[in-house]
């Protein structure tokens, strides 16, 4: 039998969750009052159940229930019954936008602003994200990527260190990225943009890749990029860390960052326990 406590900041994925799970074979309860928990545990998880996978949501709707929870919760481990915490979070400024953009009030906002909401309902959840089996930053996160992020580790059973890693190419014209945690400047390489039959081709184009990857210098740039990146992830595993942002930058965006944005994703896949994508925010500007 496998358990699974849906949890985290309203307005970070929770909903989006549970359908993924649903959709994979969970049954799946939202929002059940905390003294009946321990009922639907011990229901789901009895000999004579069919039920072979559960999963179950909990957040600030709760009210001051919600501080019965870990009382609940240590019940549970009495009684032998294994589960997991998932822990959707996003930060502040994310989760203000969305909030906004679905005109939505933050349950705890008591119609004051959104940010104070916020800001009670980390302080009521911090002890089951202290205790959360995975911690899920989707601030980065499109729906179909927190969904295969999601099938990775319930439905494909594959480790997960709570790290999301996204590779992010840039143009220095636009600005540094205001979410990047490490950047890396490669117009030191030759500028496609200068070749005739490449100018309006991007680094997702052979010819692009084909053209930059030809100078040493930058194979020898990612080479000592992912030397890096290899010891530093494990470090960031340890020290916490939920989101890593890699951003690479050139000119515009569209031919230098891109490729080596491409092949630094390429070298990460399968390297380690933790999620992975490759993003272009300048590409078609």
């Amino acid at each position: 039998m496998r358990l699974v406590i849906v949890t985290g900041m309203s307005g970070a994925g929770k909903s989006t969750a549970l359908k993924v799970l649903e959709d994979s074979g969970f049954f799946c309860a939202d929002n059940l009052p905390i003294a009946l928990i321990p009922k639907f545990v011990e229901l789901v998880c009895s000999p004579g159940s069919e039920i072979t996978k559960a999963a179950l949501g909990i957040d600030v709707r709760n009210g001051q229930a919600l501080e019965e929870l870990e009382a609940v919760l240590q019940e549970i481990n009495n009684t032998r019954y294994y589960y997991e915490i998932l822990f959707l979070d996003a930060n502040d400024e994310v989760l203000v936008k969305r909030f906004k953009e679905t005109r939505r009030q933050h349950p705890l906002a008591l119609g004051g602003r959104i940010d104070s909401g916020i800001a009670k309902e980390r302080s009521k959840l911090a002890f089951l994200k202290e205790h959360a089996n995975y911690i899920m930053d989707t601030s980065q996160l499109l729906t179909r990527e927190l969904k295969a992020e999601i099938d990775r580790i319930f439905v494909d059973n594959k480790e997960y260190n709570n790290l999301f890693i996204t590779v992010l190419s840039f143009g220095f014209k636009y600005g540094i990225p205001s979410d990047s945690d490490l950047v890396f400047d490669v117009r030191f390489l030759p500028n496609p943009f200068y070749i005739e039959h490449l100018k309006l081709k991007t680094g997702n184009d052979r010819e692009v890749q084909n053209y930059v990857l030809s100078f040493p210098e930058a194979i020898v740039f990612l080479d000592k990029l992912f030397d890096m990146i290899q010891f530093l992830i494990p470090n960031y595993i340890t020290e916490g860390k939920n989101q890593l942002v890699i951003a690479i930058g050139c000119t515009g965006g569209k031919h230098r960052s891109v490729t080596l944005a491409n092949q630094l994703y390429k070298q990460l896949q399968n390297q380690g326990k933790y999620g992975l994508k490759v993003e272009h925010r300048d590409i078609l500007k």
